[in-house]
This record gives C-alpha cells, sequence and structure tokens, in this order.
C-alpha cells in the first residue's frame, strides 16, 4: 500500500508555504540575513516544536517566520516545498501565503509575492508540477487590515487564485471578514476559509462560512459532522474539505481518521492534505500513508480522495480532466 500511495498522482489543497520552512533552510536563510536565532542545532529547533493545540503552534510558527527578509527567500521557501512535493508525485498544489504575517514586520507585499511567484514558474518549467496561490488573511488582525491586503494585491491579480482565512480563531468568527470577502468576490477571487477543528463556536463559524459568506470549499471543516444540516449544505452545494491529519493529531485528540471515514461514506468531497509539514513531520504522503494505517483504506478510497482532490481545484475544467485521467490511469495500472 505504502508503494501504490508513493506512485497516486496527488493534489494538495491546504498548504501554508510558511508552514514548509524546515529548520535546515531555517538556519540557511538566519546566516543568510546575519539573524542570531536562539537554538545552537537543527536538532534544537526540531524539539522546540512543542504544541499541544492551535494558539501554542502559532506562537512558534510565527516566531520562525521572521528569516523570511529577500525575495530570494521567499523564492528558496517555495522551491523547496514544491520539491519535495514533486518527489512524492503531486501533481498539483494550492499554496497558501500570508502577506501580513510579512508586511507586519515591514516586508513589503511586492517582495513576498515575486519570490513565490517565480518559484512556481520555475517549478512547472524543471520539476512539471503545477501550483496556484491563495492569498491568506490572518483573522487575529482588524478586518481593516485585511481590506487593506486586498487592495494591495489587486495589481497582482493574476497571480492570486483565491483568498483564505487563517490563524487564531477564537474570537474572529468569519463573519468579522464578510465585506473583504464581498470585495473579493467582486474582484474576481475564489473563496475558501479555515474552520479549524474542535474550537469554540466550530458549528456557527462552519455555517457562516457557507451561509454568510459563501466560501467556495472549506479548509479543515471536521465539525460539520456534528449537525446534519451542515453536512446536507455541504454535499448539496459540492463544497470541498481540505482535511490534514497529521496536523489535527498534534493541535487536537486525535488525526479524526474516523471523521475522514465518514465523510468519505457520506460521499463528502473530502481531501488529505499537509498544513504545515515543517512543523507537524509529515507531507501529503506521509498524511496519506498515516490515514491508510489508521482506517485500513483501499485503493479505491486512496484513489477517491485524489479524485475529490483534483475535483475541487480552481482550475479549468480541462485541466482538471486532464490530472482525473492521469489518476484513472494510475489506478487501473
Amino acid at each position: 500500500m505504502t508503494d501504490f500511495i508513493g506512485g497516486l498522482p496527488k493534489c494538495e489543497l491546504h498548504l501554508h508555504i510558511e508552514g514548509t520552512l524546515e529548520p535546515e533552510l531555517k538556519f540557511e536563510l538566519a546566516g543568510r540575513n546575519g539573524i542570531d536565532l536562539p537554538y545552537a542545532s537543527v536538532e534544537e529547533i526540531r524539539a522546540a516544536y512543542s504544541f499541544d493545540d492551535l494558539p501554542s503552534f502559532l506562537k512558534i510558527y510565527y516566531e520562525g517566520m521572521d528569516v523570511l527578509r529577500t525575495e530570494p527567500d521567499f523564492y528558496d521557501l517555495a522551491m523547496a516545498y514544491l520539491r519535495k512535493a514533486a518527489s512524492q508525485n503531486v501533481r498539483y498544489a494550492e499554496i497558501f501565503f500570508d502577506p501580513q504575517a510579512h508586511t507586519s514586520r515591514g516586508v513589503p507585499f511586492d517582495l513576498v509575492i515575486r519570490g513565490l511567484r517565480r518559484a512556481l514558474i520555475d517549478a512547472e518549467n524543471q520539476l512539471g508540477i503545477r501550483a496556484q496561490l491563495i492569498m491568506c488573511f490572518l483573522r487575529d488582525f482588524q478586518a481593516e487590515y485585511a481590506m487593506a491586503t486586498l487592495l494591495e494585491s489587486l495589481p497582482y491579480r493574476e497571480w492570486i487564485v483565491g483568498v483564505g482565512l487563517d490563524s487564531d480563531e477564537k474570537g474572529n468568527p468569519p463573519v468579522k471578514f464578510k465585506a473583504v470577502y464581498e470585495r473579493a468576490r467582486q474582484e474576481g477571487y475564489l473563496l475558501t476559509m479555515h474552520c479549524d477543528v474542535d474550537q469554540e463556536n466550530s458549528t456557527e463559524h462552519i455555517r457562516q462560512a457557507i451561509e454568510e459568506i459563501g466560501v467556495n470549499r472549506i479548509d479543515h471543516g471536521v465539525n460539520a459532522l456534528e449537525d446534519p444540516s451542515l453536512v446536507e449544505a455541504i454535499r448539496e452545494k459540492g463544497l470541498g474539505l481540505t482535511v490534514c491529519p497529521i496536523s489535527n493529531g498534534y493541535v487536537t485528540d486525535s488525526m479524526k481518521a474516523d471523521a475522514i471515514r465518514r465523510m468519505l461514506d457520506l460521499g463528502l468531497r473530502v481531501t488529505v492534505n499537509s498544513d504545515d509539514p515543517a512543523y507537524f513531520t509529515g507531507y501529503v504522503q506521509e498524511n496519506l500513508v498515516a490515514l491508510a494505517d489508521a482506517l485500513q483504506l483501499s485503493r479505491e478510497d486512496l484513489v477517491q480522495l485524489e479524485r475529490n482532490a483534483f475535483e475541487i481545484t480552481w482550475l479549468p475544467r480541462h485541466l482538471k480532466d486532464a490530472y482525473l485521467a492521469e489518476l484513472d490511469a494510475y489506478a487501473a495500472g
């Protein structure tokens, strides 16, 4: 089964590029930019990755970004992920980036997106992996800052396929950003939003994302299973759910494998992704292997997970169909 998963054409839809900053690259960038890290070795950095909920993870996550200062830093960050993803036969990825995490510390938006964009172009030409960018707003900042970031993104509209919402969910419901999302829709952006696992008011936040924001898909979203009306709305609208098993195991009580099994059985468009793999010690292949082990998934189950992912991508129909044909050919081989 591990060999089958290795060769499976994959699609990743829930991946924070800042969350792919491995300790080795962090040391390299710190040296390049003359930054003193409070760690003497890669092993010390990994040992510091100790967290058991979303806030404790986010504290370490944002601290680690300080080494990202220049356009080449963002290029190297994205290329490192895309090389790893290509090695795991990820054929297509939609990548989150958090511009406010950088502009809030004085790094210009233009510098961030140019580095990322250049890496996406080079990776497609050199590695054969296609990717697009999703710009996320940080929900623990003011909605006005999100709106300003949205406006700042407009000159780069052709480089960004959609917008998302991440960071600390407590006290920051979807409706806080309703006007921002309305403007994003007017500008032609597609819409997604984190509804993190086992948060305060989880089901209400999912309801807001669906009914008041009108998202095109939901990131995480496993708590929808607690409310049959949400399950029905998700199924009726054909919304995708981008679930991250290994990261669930770090910030909640489990991988939520049983929830993923139930979503599959209910015919929901559930997908498997890696979230922040440098911090959660597993890229998309490791997530699929862990889930397959936990649930004794069949080959058909695994193919269905990837079929769901390619179907809910923000790609033109002819590109979706090309990837699905590649998946079907592998499954039949």
